[in-house]
């Protein structure tokens, strides 16, 4: 008897076990063994354009401000995550000086044909440590 009794526990106790595992296993057949990590992944977004573009993006708002660069200009001096319409050259463009860090560069990146021109960038007051 106490066989019996524990053989039908056996059965009983796998028969669960079996249950609870399919019930709780999802199908990754389509990418093997790895495919777990395609779901991870797929929860990051990739970075848009305009976080790629190291010394910002064209902007579709309104600017904070304009400025004129007069011919001869040597330099322009914005402020970071400032938006400006730009006019140098017969050339406009409004600007977000979205920036990696503060380091001068060429406003040649930005508009073609202004080359003696570099554009100076200081921290925005907001993010600055204080």
């Amino acid at each position: 008897m106490k066989t019996k009794f524990s053989q039908l526990a056996l059965i009983a106790a796998l028969s669960l076990a079996t249950v609870g595992t399919s019930y709780a296993h999802e199908d990754y057949s389509e990418g093997g063994a790895n495919h777990w990590l395609s779901h991870v992944s797929e929860t990051k977004t990739a970075p848009t354009a305009n976080q790629l573009a190291s010394f910002g993006y064209a902007a579709t708002k309104n600017a904070d401000r304009e400025v004129t660069l007069p011919s001869g200009s040597k330099y322009l001096n914005v402020t970071r995550l400032e938006t400006i319409k730009i006019n140098v050259g017969g050339k406009s463009v409004v600007w977000t000086f979205d920036t990696l860090g503060t380091t001068p560069f060429p406003l040649s990146k930005i508009v073609s044909g202004a080359d003696d021109i570099t554009v100076y960038v200081t921290e925005n007051p907001v993010y600055q440590r204080g």
